[in-house]
């Protein structure tokens, strides 16, 4: 029986990418991040459905702009207990969904690499198994995003290499792989659960 870490409290996609702007000037926004009521996943990536319309995740091979060139860019699972803990360091700026993870799971501690690396699984309410999630690996973090943190579009070498160490671990999210050969759909109130 898979261990239970909470249920699902928020589902997104990206529209388009968070970073923009040319190297080495790079910025971080979360502004085409939207939430939604369902995600449709597949080995292609995610679509959100919200009151009848569709968002292809940036991270979807099908979108045009698409930024998936390993499978497991694919999908993101994030924890309310990171953002806490990001809220606590760098401010309330710092809300729930803003590292742009496709699913937010409502779990009041950190979770690290080691407890989740053997997999994921989603279940329904009901405790029916909806998918697995494999190849679970750490969502690093950018530059980019450790300026945002910090309210800023740059920050010091010293501040940026403490933001990167901090925000490392999993603390950003991480990275999977659905293990499903068509398409499943995924509901706010599902569990994630470690397989």
């Amino acid at each position: 029986m898979p261990r239970i870490l909470g249920p699902i409290i928020r589902l997104q996609v990206q529209r388009s990418r968070l970073k923009t702007g040319e190297k080495p000037n790079r910025r971080y926004d979360p502004a085409p991040i939207v939430s939604v009521d369902r995600l449709r996943v597949s080995p292609e990536g995610a679509v959100g459905t919200l009151d009848g319309r569709e968002y292809v995740d940036v991270h979807h091979r099908a979108h045009p702009a698409t930024r998936n060139d390993r499978p497991e860019k694919g999908l993101s699972v994030g924890f309310t207990g990171h953002y806490a803990e990001m809220q606590e360091r760098y401010g309330n700026h710092m809300t729930v969904g803003c590292a742009g993870e496709n699913i937010i799971v409502d779990l009041n501690r950190r979770i690290p690499l080691s407890e989740v690396e053997a997999g994921l699984v989603i279940l329904a309410p009901d405790g029916r198994e909806r998918v697995r999630l494999k190849q679970v690996c750490v969502a690093r973090p950018c530059k980019p995003f450790s300026g945002f943190a910090h309210r800023q579009q740059t920050v010091e070498p010293e501040t940026l290499k403490a933001t990167l160490q901090f925000l490392d671990d999993g603390l950003r999210g991480f990275r999977c792989v659905p293990d499903v050969a068509g398409e499943i759909e995924i509901e706010v109130g599902d569990l994630v659960a470690v397989v």
